[in-house]
């Protein structure tokens, strides 16, 4: 396979994505290529390093995959959102990602622990929108109130469990691929339900937003399995939040700090 500069990736999003009612705007200095509507002027920035060395280590798949989320994130700017209760979910992120749509347009927002920050999506079957306050505004609900719907259809939602041992410790890996595996981490009844089968200590992690960790950690080297785990997940997902584990202890999350085969609060 030929290598690609980020010249060839610019030339290949922008063939793709040829369009009389895009516009493409390339920044030289940064290596970023934003595409954004004419008449609009909402886009988007794609960072053409991240692109190139995606596109050297899976290939074509990884093109693909980044026009998908081009062109949904584009539609979604460029359509008129519906806003139905039962599609509005909780989002974790991480407390580096950006909390204004735009200059002045906050997104809707709700503390959670030092690392990690809820966000709200109204999602629909291809991508999912994160309210912002103009958005809720023209809702007519209130954030405790969106707040409400986002947890109580969270708590709706199925967990795909993959259960493994090492070393005598107990890992729970939830996995369903829907896009709010992390977001079960506000899911308490769920958590409760876990927290009656653990002997040992009970930690969780929220490496990125496709996987929820959950240990039962019964002896010392558990807590170094647990920091390894977090960290190759945490380097390796599309959307990474921590690579910190959590106690979790009458329904808080409190950061633990592991190190060699000890950890620290």
């Amino acid at each position: 396979m030929a290598k690609k500069t980020t010249l060839d990736i610019k030339r290949m999003i922008e063939n793709r994505l040829k369009d009389e009612k895009w516009r493409f705007i390339y920044d030289r200095e940064k290596e970023d290529l934003r595409i954004e509507g004419k008449e609009s002027q909402k886009g988007m920035s794609v960072s053409l390093n991240s692109a190139v060395a995606k596109y050297e280590s899976e290939g074509e798949a990884a093109f693909e995959e980044l026009i998908y989320y081009v062109e949904e994130a584009l539609a979604a700017m460029h359509s008129e959102t519906v806003f139905l209760e039962e599609q509005v979910l909780p989002v974790i992120r991480a407390t580096s990602f950006p909390t204004e749509k735009e200059e002045g347009n906050l997104f809707v927002t709700s503390e959670h622990t030092a690392e990690t920050r809820v966000y709200y999506a109204i999602d629909s079957e291809k991508t999912y929108q994160l309210i912002d306050e103009n958005l809720l505004t023209k809702s007519g609900y209130t954030k405790e109130q969106i707040h409400t719907m986002a947890l109580f259809n969270l708590r709706k939602m199925p967990a795909n469990i993959k259960e493994d041992t090492v070393a005598e410790n107990i890992f729970y890996f939830v996995r369903t691929n829907d896009g709010y595996d992390a977001s079960r981490v506000l899911n308490g009844t769920f958590l409760k339900e876990i927290q009656s089968k653990v002997k040992g200590e009970l930690l969780l992690g929220i490496p990125h937003g496709d996987v929820l960790i959950i240990a039962d950690i019964r002896n010392n080297v558990g807590y170094d399995i647990m920091a390894q785990m977090n960290m190759s997940f945490f380097a390796s997902g599309k959307i990474p939040i921590t690579s910190l584990s959590f106690a979790y202890e009458n329904e808080k999350l409190t950061p633990v700090f592991i190190l060699g085969k000890q950890k620290k609060q």
